[in-house]
């Protein structure tokens, strides 16, 4: 758990979808006339456990333009509860991804980078092999970071979404294989800008392809959608008694902001896209009374039925319903009402925090 009093970063950051081609960000400041040899360009690379992700950016004004950008699911951590390690096959789809974001650091004029590992690396034996062969075949020397600094990130990469007349926020990320959830107070700085002060931390030890290989995706029953949202309420429990964040809801004291394919995937839905489009999810929000009737409905199709939705597709259909599950839960906690979906989170918080170093 994080200690109390943490400090995160509060830049406007400018985002746009993830496309090769940079594109100018309304509202940002305009950035000085650089040919593309000598601007700065930044780096930051996520390998979680179900998706390996690349930002490359440059500075615009406050905030920052992508230029480049990578994503695909590798789903690093399958089948990692039942073995404690990380398999040959998961191992071969994450090399074939992380060559393709070399190739693109090494065809940028990238000043600086960094390069981070969270929840399947912390937790597989055989992580340190694996990234020994990352260093010596692919050529990027990926760090393993701890729950706390991915919490960290998450909320800086996030700090922008947030309304800053709520003085209370809950920042969550449910990922692959754990789910952060951070406590938050927004305090006015001796400049009157409010920024995020971390109060308290979670991290459960499980996400959707730890929950997908325990209960099962494909085929998911009433009463087994049911067992993941108890396990997660419990797992919440400790946290609601240790900080008593329900009373601030109850006062209209706290926002909540998601980060996550989750919290992505049903706003897409939602805004019945046609295909998942980036700048129209990103600061996007959804009531709970919403979410419900989302989850309640992909919870009552069968795996077909979900993949054929475009903005979930084959790749990611076994894996929705054990994100809905951990989110119901998180919403019966905390009775916000609605929350800021947030198609952001570690990348970005890497990325301020190169281009304010």
């Amino acid at each position: 758990m994080l200690s109390s009093g943490g400090r995160v970063g509060s830049a406007v950051v400018a985002l746009r979808p993830e496309r090769a081609a940079p594109e100018t960000f309304p509202g940002a400041s305009p950035a000085p006339p650089l040919s593309r040899g000598f601007a700065r360009q930044f780096a930051a690379l996520d390998l979680g456990t179900n998706n390996c992700r690349l930002l490359v950016a440059r500075p615009v004004g406050a905030g920052f333009r992508v230029v480049d950008a990578f994503s695909r699911i590798v789903r690093l951590g399958e089948g990692l509860a039942a073995t404690g390690a990380l398999s040959d096959a998961a191992i071969a789809r994450t090399l074939d991804a992380l060559k393709i974001c070399a190739a693109k650091i090494a065809a940028r004029n990238v000043a600086a980078g960094r390069y981070v590992a969270t929840e399947a690396c912390r937790r597989a034996a055989n992580c340190e092999a694996f990234l020994t062969r990352v260093r010596d075949e692919v050529g990027l020397e990926i760090e393993i970071i701890s729950s706390r600094e991915e919490a960290r990130l998450v909320v800086a990469g996030c700090a922008p979404l947030l309304h800053p007349r709520i003085p209370n926020a809950i920042v969550f990320d449910i990922g692959g294989g754990s789910t952060e959830i951070v406590w938050l107070r927004l305090a006015r700085g001796p400049d009157g800008r409010r920024r995020p002060h971390i109060l308290g931390a979670l991290s459960l030890p499980f996400g959707v392809v730890t929950l997908t290989d325990r209960f099962g995706g494909a085929e998911v029953s009433p009463a087994t959608y049911r067992l993941m949202i108890a396990e997660a309420a419990a797992a919440l429990a400790p946290f609601e008694r240790n900080h008593r964040i329900l009373r601030h809801v109850r006062a209209g004291r706290v926002q909540m902001l998601g980060s996550s394919g989750t919290v992505t995937t049903l706003a897409g839905i939602h805004l019945a896209l046609p295909r998942y489009i980036r700048a129209l999810v990103d600061g996007s929000t959804l009531t709970f009374e919403q979410i419900g009737a989302l989850s309640a409905h992909l919870a009552g199709l069968d795996f077909d039925g979900r993949a054929a939705n475009p903005c979930i597709g084959r790749e990611r259909a076994d894996l929705v319903l054990s994100g809905c599950a951990v989110l119901d839960a998180i919403c019966a906690t905390w009775p916000v009402g609605r929350l800021r979906v947030a198609d952001r989170g570690v990348r970005e918080g890497i990325l301020l925090d190169l281009m304010q170093a």
